[in-house]
């Protein structure tokens, strides 16, 4: 899953023989392999078709019984995201220059997604009947072999079916976080409201469950993705069943909190929910004015200024709704053209796990000591301390990625142990009337981490930097990669 990021080198590339590979200079010219079914495209689609036409034949239920409150609601959770990912589409595949007609109709049809996966299709079975000529090289650095950079060469059908699994990630989180996750909270709440689950409304909160939670996948696998450009990485199944653990624990808690508070104060969750929206919302913006920066150029060269802002508008918006729900897994720089911090901040992960969980536990309480009379036969006990294990658990599986499973474990800094053994020792050391001696032993020398420069030069401007040799930057003290990182995907 990972995007093809492609550079054009003007030196000349010869022939080399295996025995000079083991040079740590030598550039290694690998011939791109057979093309990889769209899996995610696939997906994407699926899930966009599902949970649309469930949600139209739940409204058609609504109106026969005059629910016109959970038939609004459930339109505009359907319809909103369904608008917002055909102007994506749109957008990305830059369909507006082009003379289309028929992909523009689909699209005002809402089909956008069917068509899109209909052309990612056709190019892949394509691909293999005629030889494609040369586009470009893509360079990506081996963590796994020396850290060699390695370059492949990338078809025209290759580099067209990169672009339409890039377009169906963003929509796919587009997807989960404006459309499947209200959407899920809301039959939910109707559910315990009327008491009893109707098939159609099931059967939609199962898909939506499931939507949310490969959107958050998709948000982990982007960041990991923009955050290392420079390197090749595939995830292991072991970290996909991690995060899949973290982000469904993760989810299923806090969508179950705000459930339950809602049903004991209904209008306050208005006010939570609100709160938090605003919050994240503004957050990047009041950064971005306390660093007093200027607005990123180069997010669309026919935007003007006002285009510009309305895109960021759009992005902040759709960051502040995942963090609402979940851990974003990206801190937002608007003054970057990539928009995303490439530092991975400790800090911010622990400050929000924290937050969320004193949050969820006020929420529950409340719940617990506003319940209606619904809540008679549950044990209400039971069921907050459930939800509160469930959530560690989810912090829990969260901490296992980023120490075990994490593809770019070996470029942190400071990995989870790292941050946790530094706080143990610092309560050790205040407790021990403040004895000075040198730190124990850290597990992260036993083959766990490479220390590099925190912002190395190919990955603050790739473009403009030489490729980066880390085996030029180990010390006596710093330690070797893990044998079982994947190589290229």
């Amino acid at each position: 899953m990972c995007e093809v990021a492609t550079e054009e080198h003007e030196r000349e590339i010869s022939d080399m023989e295996s025995s000079t590979v083991a040079h740590s200079e030598v550039m290694l010219v690998v011939n791109h392999s057979r093309i990889k079914p769209p899996f995610s495209v696939l997906l994407a689609t699926v899930l966009y078709c599902a949970e649309f036409i469930t949600a139209a034949v739940l409204c058609s239920r609504y109106h026969k019984t005059e629910d016109v409150i959970w038939m609004g609601f459930t339109l505009t959770f359907m319809l909103l995201p369904a608008v917002l990912i055909q102007l994506a589409l749109t957008f990305i595949h830059r369909d507006l220059g082009r003379d289309r007609p028929l992909v523009l109709f689909l699209h005002l049809l809402l089909l956008g997604p069917v068509i899109r996966c209909f052309e990612a299709l056709v190019v892949y079975f394509k691909s293999g009947k005629r030889e494609e000529p040369y586009v470009t090289i893509s360079r990506k650095i081996n963590l796994e072999k020396g850290q060699i950079p390695m370059e492949w060469e990338i078809g025209q059908s290759e580099r067209n079916l990169a672009t339409h699994r890039n377009a169906f990630k963003r929509t796919a989180v587009i997807q989960a976080f404006l459309g499947s996750a209200p959407q899920l909270t809301l039959q939910l709440y109707a559910s315990i409201q009327e008491k009893y689950f109707l098939p159609a409304r099931l059967t939609l909160m199962i898909i939506t469950l499931i939507s949310i939670t490969y959107g958050a996948l998709v948000c982990i696998v982007l960041a990991i993705q923009i955050r290392y450009d420079d390197y090749k990485v595939r995830l292991r199944p072991f970290a996909y069943l991690c995060m899949i653990v973290w982000r469904g624990l993760e989810i299923a808690t806090r969508i179950t909190s705000l459930v339950l508070f809602s049903t004991a104060l209904t209008h306050w969750v208005i006010l939570v929910g609100m709160g938090n929206l605003l919050f994240f919302f503004f957050l990047p913006w009041v950064e971005f004015w306390a660093r007093k920066g200027s607005l990123a150029k180069d997010v669309e060269k026919n935007f003007s200024k006002l285009g510009t802002t309305v895109v960021l508008s759009m992005f902040t918006l759709l960051y502040a709704c995942i963090n609402v729900f979940c851990w974003s897994a990206v801190q937002l720089d608007l003054a970057h053209r990539e928009l995303i911090e490439r530092k991975q901040r400790w800090d911010r992960l622990a400050m929000f796990y924290c937050g969320r969980f004193v949050e969820n536990f006020v929420l529950i309480t409340l719940w617990y000591f506003y319940k209606s009379d619904f809540y008679e036969y549950v044990c209400a006990p039971l069921l907050a301390a459930q939800l509160l294990i469930c959530y560690s658990l989810a912090v829990l599986f969260m901490l296992l990625f980023y120490q075990f499973c994490h593809p770019c474990k070996s470029l942190f800094k400071y990995n989870v142990h790292d941050c946790l053994h530094c706080v143990c020792f610092r309560t050790g050391r205040r407790g021990g009337g403040g004895r000075r001696g040198k730190l124990p032993p850290s597990y992260s020398t036993a083959a766990t981490m490479v220390l590099v420069p925190e912002e190395p030069l190919q990955l603050l401007d790739p473009e403009n930097s030489q490729p980066l040799d880390l085996t030029n930057q180990l010390g006596e003290q710093e330690t070797a990669i893990l044998n079982d990182m994947m190589q290229a995907a």
